[in-house]
């Protein structure tokens, strides 16, 4: 054997290497682009993440509402409310009549803030009595009311300096003419815990649950059962149903662990009405099924259902307020949370535990969270007509 026999033996064998990688990359291409699912998810699951950790995500929020209640017309008054408006955090939607009515609004979660400006408060101030001006501040989020409220103690030092003019020039030097009380309410430690705790329900929930159900008729396909049920006398519905009630009750008992640890092991409160709790819990866990019965009539295999439902849940932790202020994100992000079942659910569950709010404090995002709960099933029972036909 020649001496160059064996180099061109070693090149032929490397040739015929790189030809079957080369065929074994063609095949992954093609099996690629008959997956159109998988392929969709590998591109556009980092664009969203790109995308709503880039424009969406903000842990500085501004333009909070605002409600207020006005008691004094004086020159005063109207300058520190023209004030909360330049400052940029707080966005003044609604004048309050009452007391009573300040109160419901932060605790329906409507606004953020309450402001009351007492009975003769410019006088007060002229007379060199610091009368005290009350802000309400919704601390359930910490996050969302901190710079807030930072920006608002900021304001009593100057926010009088063109009205203490004249006669009474002598109080601006002084000590701020007014005494700033801030309370607030429903955490007012500021604790982490109080927030995250309660909202660690829905989000574990909501993944739980969607992959429970989008890979149950997708397995049944894949073993080759399903026709065994589809030759049963049961309607679509009725599979539907029979399927979705064992991973409520699993939903139930899941929800019940998450309440009892936050209870014993971090001391979160359930201020409001436990029994409430418990069925608006049931209702999410209704939805989530819904979307993830949807998710199995769809996807042709167990790892598309797995990454359909990923493709669901990434949005709703970034655009639900779970992580991050849901008021600080811009408007199109807000309109894209509000379709998200978990925003609603953890306005609930956050407004019961924390704040003891009632059904009629509730009611908006209860008959959100149950319009989409509806429209999730109907579609899982017409997409599973659909997979029959």
């Amino acid at each position: 054997m020649s001496a160059g026999a064996a180099p061109d033996r070693r090149t032929r064998g490397l040739r015929a290497s790189l030809g079957r990688v080369f065929a074994a990359f063609l095949k992954e291409l093609l099996q690629l682009r008959r997956d159109r699912i998988t392929f969709a998810t590998m591109i556009f699951i980092p664009l969203m993440q790109l995308l709503l950790f880039g424009y969406a995500i903000n842990t500085d929020p501004k333009n909070l509402p605002t409600a207020v209640l006005i008691q004094d017309e004086s020159a005063f008054a109207r300058s520190f409310v023209a004030a909360l408006r330049v400052s940029g955090y707080f966005d003044i939607r609604v004048a309050a009549e009452s007391e009573a009515e300040l109160d419901h609004l932060i605790l329906s979660g409507r606004v953020q803030f309450g402001v009351q400006i007492p009975a003769h408060f410019g006088r007060d101030v002229i007379r060199g009595e610091r009368p005290a001006l009350l802000v309400v501040a919704d601390a359930s989020d910490p996050v969302a009311s901190g710079s807030a409220v930072t920006a608002l103690q900021g304001l009593s030092a100057t926010v009088f300096s063109r009205d203490l003019a004249g006669p009474v020039a002598a109080r601006a030097a002084q000590a701020p003419p007014f005494e700033l009380r801030i309370h607030r309410r429903y955490n007012p430690a500021g604790e982490t815990r109080l927030n995250i705790v309660p909202g660690l329900m829905g989000t574990i929930l909501t993944l739980t649950m969607l992959i429970f159900t989008a890979l149950s008729v997708t397995r049944e396909v894949e073993r080759g059962t399903m026709e065994s049920l589809l030759a049963m006398p049961i309607r679509p519905v009725e599979i539907m149903l029979g399927k979705i009630a064992p991973y409520l009750a699993i939903g139930g008992l899941q929800a019940g662990l998450i309440l009892g640890a936050a209870k014993l092991l971090f001391g979160v409160p359930v201020v409001g009405s436990l029994g409430l709790l418990v069925a608006l819990t049931l209702l999410f866990i209704l939805a989530n099924l819904s979307v993830g019965y949807t998710f199995s009539t769809v996807a042709r295999s167990q790892l598309q259902a797995m990454q359909m439902s990923f493709f669901f849940f990434l949005p709703s932790i970034l655009l639900s307020g779970f992580m991050f202020p849901f008021r600080g994100m811009p408007g199109w992000a807000q309109v894209v949370g509000e379709i998200l079942p978990l925003t609603h659910y953890l306005r609930i569950v956050r407004g019961i535990m924390l704040k003891g709010a009632a059904f009629v404090d509730l009611q908006t995002d209860v008959l959100a969270l149950g319009l989409f709960a509806l429209v999730a099933m109907g579609v899982a029972v017409a997409r599973f007509r659909q997979t029959l036909d």
